[in-house]
């Protein structure tokens, strides 16, 4: 029978005859028709008439839907979509199949397994490894762990960066390019169902500011108030400072110190791959001052030497240490990294090659000598560390002026 379908004539239809089943055709779209059941309350469906890729020989019916658990407008705009689907030679149940994978795929890929596998993956190819991997965790996956990787919004990305921000500028501009490389990373596999980035159309610069180059190089008598006021600081941070003046190192270098890194024996600290912003074990001596101040250090059940939690984990918060040393010491202005500006400054005075002087702090060498040039330089750079310590030693404990020659100045721990 057709008829033109409308609510009240579907509400009207009484339950088919025993053993048969009515159907109704639209007279609005082609094929679309409802169907009544011979049960007790006449249960009502729409259905697609029609000659499918798979069958095409004889029309046959296929489900649209329960009437009440879509309308009717609903059933005639998916019927009208399925015949333009067939138009095209597409099975709109194969079509729907594969839309459910791709459902399934995108619930499945959530932005944490999505984030651990390109840590995974692609991570270890990273110059800061240890600082990816620490940003991505703490500040991405905590935040969007659960949710389908797709799922992630421009703002939410501007919330999360903006909140690193509040802890540190240089930090936030990182963190925003290791999210970067990771959504650019998972469009390039194909593999997760992500085709667009959600920061696409942001910009750090205008998120975060503008990065600048810094030159900052603390004058001597800053660098004394700096270096007095570390050794009136108590543990962990007074002596870790110090340390990071006497070795040149990053401040997460050092605050990751473990005791099975340093050979006492050797007099020297490997610090490993895993922690290097490089990707490769680095290797620094330490000179008498150095040792000093690790044979001051209090010792815990674990491995970790500037901790707060006995060993276990080393400390990685410097803000209210940092605002304590500038307000007794006076100096403002400056940032702990640019202790190691200054004393790779304070190298370039020092008679030691200037690859030496590089190596010391880390930077890699470049080119050939990258390539095949495998020496050590340990005896070099013990060198050169031993050279700035007498350097730093006259800054810190100046000889007085006058007559006689003082005794050789030594460093208080």
């Amino acid at each position: 029978m057709r008829v033109k379908l409308t609510d009240r004539a579907i509400k009207a239809f009484k339950p088919a005859a025993a053993g048969k089943r009515d159907v109704y055709l639209d007279t609005l779209v082609p094929g679309l028709a409802l169907r009544v059941t011979d049960n007790k309350k006449g249960h009502k469906s729409f259905v697609l008439i029609a000659r499918y890729p798979q069958q095409p020989k004889n029309p046959s019916p296929r489900s649209l839907g329960t009437y009440g658990a879509i309308t009717l407008d609903q059933a005639r705009d998916k019927a009208r979509a399925w015949l333009a689907m067939i138009d095209k030679g597409i099975d709109p149940e194969v079509e729907a199949a594969r839309q459910k994978a791709v459902t399934k795929q995108i619930q499945a890929n959530t932005f944490s397994a999505v984030a651990e596998q390109f840590l995974e993956r692609h991570c270890a190819k990273l110059a800061k490894r240890a600082e990816a991997e620490r940003i991505v965790r703490r500040d991405f996956i905590k935040r969007w762990g659960p949710r389908p990787v797709t799922d992630i919004q421009p703002q939410e990305v501007s919330e999360a960066v903006r909140a690193i921000a509040r802890r540190g500028f240089y930090e936030a501009h990182n963190g925003f390019g290791h999210l970067r490389r990771l959504c650019s990373w998972a469009i390039g596999t194909g593999e997760f169902g992500v085709t667009t980035s959600p920061l696409e159309r942001l910009r750090p610069v205008e998120l975060i500011g503008a990065r600048e180059a810094r030159d900052r190089v603390l004058k001597d008598d800053e660098l004394r108030a700096v270096w007095k006021t570390a050794g009136e600081m108590p543990y962990p941070y007074g002596p870790l400072f110090r340390l990071m003046i006497l070795t040149g190192q990053r401040e997460s270098e050092v605050a990751g110190m473990r005791w099975s890194e340093v050979d006492k024996g050797k007099r020297l600290w490997t610090i490993p791959a895993d922690r290097m912003k490089g990707d490769r074990a680095h290797e620094v001596p330490l000179t008498a001052e150095a040792l000093a101040v690790l044979d001051a250090l209090p010792r815990f059940t674990g491995d970790c030497i500037f901790t707060t939690t006995g060993g276990v984990k080393s400390v990685n918060g410097f803000g209210k240490a940092k605002e304590r040393l500038d307000a007794l010491s006076g100096v403002t202005g400056w940032r702990l990294h640019d202790l190691r500006r200054t004393a790779r400054t304070h190298f370039s005075a020092l008679p030691v090659p200037d690859n030496v002087r590089e190596l010391v702090i880390a930077h890699a060498q470049k080119g050939l000598h990258k390539v095949y040039d495998l020496h050590s330089y340990q005896a070099e750079k013990r060198e050169c560390l031993e050279l700035w310590e007498k350097r730093l030693l006259a800054i810190v404990d100046p000889k007085p002026s006058g007559d006689g020659e003082p005794p050789p100045a030594t460093l208080r721990i």
